[in-house]
């Protein structure tokens, strides 16, 4: 009886080793190995992201028609900078240095923005993918600032905490005012467009 069962686990183990090997991701050299490594490479992440969007929204701004939201983004951009500088004060709370890194998400939202800009005519109908591509932005950048929050009070990390969760807010915010452009203005506009 000892032998099947022997056997009946065996076959177990190696049926669940050959199921975590499909499809399993090798870890890098680099990879963060517990929460506070995870935080911090994720605190880089977003500094390259909030440095991209400094870039990105003046673009969006220029060709947006409507003005309504032409401020609202010129608003998010004073909002940004600030972010950015609330971010650099969390790498010094917790001890590191500022530094960026690529930010895969980032670089293909603002690529898919920009893609939208090109391939709509100036008017409502350009606003209301300018809006679309702005509030998948957002919508990133509020999970991350969630998670960053998590984190951060999960760490013990109470003063950057209490940043993130400030930007966090102001995310919501700027997503919240977009949606109110869209919904009373350039929506309704761009569905009359012929």
């Amino acid at each position: 009886m000892k032998t099947t069962s022997t056997t009946s686990s065996a076959k177990s183990n190696s049926a669940s080793t050959q199921s975590k090997s499909k499809g399993s991701v090798p870890s890098k050299s680099s990879a963060a190995e517990d929460l506070r490594e995870l935080f911090v490479d994720s605190l880089k992440d977003i500094y390259w992201a909030e440095k991209a969007l400094l870039k990105a929204l003046p673009k969006m701004a220029k060709n947006a028609t409507f003005e309504g939201l032409i401020t609202t983004i010129n608003d998010h951009l004073a909002v940004t900078q600030e972010q950015l500088s609330r971010l650099e004060q969390v790498f010094d709370l917790i001890g590191e240095k500022a530094t960026a890194k690529k930010c895969d998400a980032m670089a293909g939202l603002i690529e898919e923005g920009e893609s939208i800009m090109e391939e709509t005519n100036e008017g409502p109908v350009r606003d209301a993918g300018i809006i679309a591509a702005s509030q998948k932005i957002e919508h990133y950048e509020i999970a991350t600032y969630g998670t960053l929050s998590a984190f951060a009070k999960t760490l013990g990390e109470d003063e950057a905490f209490a940043l993130l969760q400030q930007t966090l807010e102001e995310e919501k915010e700027a997503d919240r005012l977009l949606t109110e452009v869209a919904y009373n203005n350039i929506n309704f506009e761009a569905s009359e467009e012929e």
